[in-house]
């Protein structure tokens, strides 16, 4: 367990420079690090996988840096790729920037990365067995990679052990999410006639602790990332609701005016840059349900 307090913190969130607000969601994509540092003790681990450090992601930013800002400029070419997705889950939409990035990389300039694959259905007869995200070549190690990736918010309760972390749904928990992982998502060790030599789980995404001060916290939650607060009771301080894909990263300036009526949503301060989720009690179960159901990809 470790002390944290987000006071005293100073973080590394470069996708708040830009104006776009596509380049602002693919910057957080690429440079935010992972939700967890590395994979807790109690997960009983059935088929294994990694985790990137955050210094990896903020070395691949600081790669693809300058083509960001030219985005910024002109992003057509990354509108034109995000049409393609007719959903609005943003599961889906975080996937679809991660593909971006992979595929966006001329003479591998900006990562070592070659997609071999995308959304690769696992059938056996009649029967499907899974799909796989990502099949990469890394070119550094020539190794074959399988990455699966997924944008998450998970809300902590009780004693911050890892059963106690909610989604939006409180049927989608944190651990429930990483025994997907080790369960299904990470059983494949081929793929046609391609042996998987590495495995990583791209998570990335908000936790969120009860509005205090200062907590003390696992010590595989990854604290280079901002950690959210949520509560039942409305800030003080002028907070705004964000639209679906600011979930993502917000706009540079607000698109609502400073909330007066309060539902579960998410909110932020832009002058702290704290998220901040607001619960009502009585309708955690059954609204926040419906509204995982219709939006995100668990």
């Amino acid at each position: 367990m470790l002390a944290y307090s987000a006071q005293t913190t100073t973080y590394f969130e470069p996708w708040l420079n830009f104006r776009q607000p596509c380049v602002r969601q693919l910057a957080f994509t690429i440079a935010s690090p992972n939700l967890i540092q590395h994979l807790p003790t109690e997960l009983n681990i059935q088929h294994a996988f990694e985790i990137h450090p955050a210094e990896l992601w903020q070395k691949y930013y600081q790669q693809y840096q300058e083509r960001l800002i030219e985005l910024d400029q002109n992003p057509a070419p990354l509108l034109q790729f995000l049409a393609q997705l007719k959903s609005t889950r943003l599961g889906l939409r975080f996937e679809m920037l991660i593909w971006f990035w992979l595929q966006d990389n001329p003479e591998q300039r900006y990562h070592p990365y070659e997609v071999i694959g995308h959304s690769l259905q696992q059938i056996e007869g009649a029967k499907t067995l899974g799909e796989l995200d990502f099949l990469l070549l890394n070119h550094q190690t020539q190794r074959i990679e399988h990455w699966e990736v997924a944008l998450k918010y998970y809300l902590a309760e009780g004693d911050y052990t890892l059963p106690h972390w909610y989604g939006l749904n409180r049927d989608d928990t944190f651990l429930k999410k990483l025994r997907h992982f080790t369960e299904r998502q990470f059983q494949f060790e081929h793929v046609s006639s391609l042996d998987i030599q590495q495995k990583f789980a791209i998570l990335k995404g908000q936790l969120f602790l009860p509005n205090v001060t200062a907590v003390t916290i696992p010590a595989w939650i990854q604290t280079a990332r901002r950690l959210g607060k949520w509560g039942h009771t409305i800030p003080q301080q002028p907070m705004y609701r964000l639209t679906r894909h600011e979930w993502i990263c917000p706009n540079t300036q607000a698109t609502s005016a400073p909330a007066i009526w309060w539902c579960n949503d998410l909110y932020y301060d832009f002058s702290s840059q704290q998220p901040y989720m607001y619960r009502q009690p009585a309708l955690i179960d059954f609204v926040y349900k419906c509204y995982n159901e219709l939006h995100f990809k668990c």
